[in-house]
């Protein structure tokens, strides 16, 4: 097994989650992998991230980069050795880097395909759209920070940051056709909740993926200037990775 670390800033960080119906998230997933469930409920999500400073662990800061990058996720469950753990699969990533999307695999864990980002952000209101340069990812998103959490998923933004702390942990797709995974290791875990007055995403608004009375758009949180480090994993096995339907993560 492979495993390589990456410090960086996570100078702005917007989840956004969904509620979605377990069997539409099962038919999304690798074999092994199972929804994991708040209130019956499997929980997708669009990660938009801007990291900065970010190079190998062990080199200083000035020498790394900043990037725009997008993640589509599923929250997953797996077994291993008798013990059920949870995390993240992420069947598809997307960054504005060439150095990332040149290096993904050996030092930026997993696949990473390019696309054009527009920001526009201020303390009181953040606009981010971006479509992928093979016109497969399509995300637009306005949202301001707010003081109150509107969730059907989670009772507060501590409850919240709980989950997306203990799944910590993120798979997907290589270029070998086995799965990378990447940790991310930060000291602080804190979160503002976001108003979401608009937000598109072509996965998640996808009505032959994702029906809309069984998909649903839930809460926005934003995390702002966390130092981090991503533990990232090749795995050795030869076990396949099951075809990912040509919608997923598009």
């Amino acid at each position: 097994m492979m495993t390589n670390k990456v410090a960086c800033t996570i100078e702005r960080r917007l989840l956004l989650n969904y509620r979605i119906d377990p069997e539409l998230v099962t038919a999304q997933l690798p074999p092994g992998f199972r929804p994991q469930l708040i209130s019956g409920w499997a929980v997708g999500g669009v990660c938009l991230i801007r990291l900065s400073r970010t190079r190998p662990s062990g080199l200083p800061g000035w020498l790394g980069l900043s990037s725009e990058n997008v993640a589509h996720r599923f929250g997953v469950e797996w077994d291993d050795n008798g013990e059920t753990h949870v995390g993240v699969y992420i069947p598809r990533r997307d960054t504005n880097s060439r150095v990332v999307a040149a290096a993904g695999g050996p030092v930026f864990p997993g696949l990473h395909h390019r696309s054009q980002f527009d920001v526009n952000e201020s303390p009181d209101r953040i606009r981010i759209s971006l479509r992928s340069s093979d016109r497969q990812v399509r995300v637009e998103v306005e949202a301001q920070p707010t003081d109150r959490l509107e969730s059907q998923l989670f009772r507060s933004v501590e409850d919240a940051m709980q989950f997306f702390k203990r799944g910590s942990v993120g798979w997907s797709p290589s270029s070998t056709g086995t799965l990378d995974h990447v940790q991310l290791v930060s000291d602080r875990w804190t979160a503002r909740p976001l108003a979401v007055s608009r937000v598109i995403s072509s996965v998640f608004d996808d009505p032959g993926q994702f029906p809309a009375d069984r998909c649903t758009f839930d809460s926005g949180l934003l995390m702002k200037n966390l130092p981090a480090t991503w533990i990232g994993r090749r795995t050795d096995t030869d076990s396949a990775i099951r075809a990912i339907p040509a919608h997923a993560g598009a």
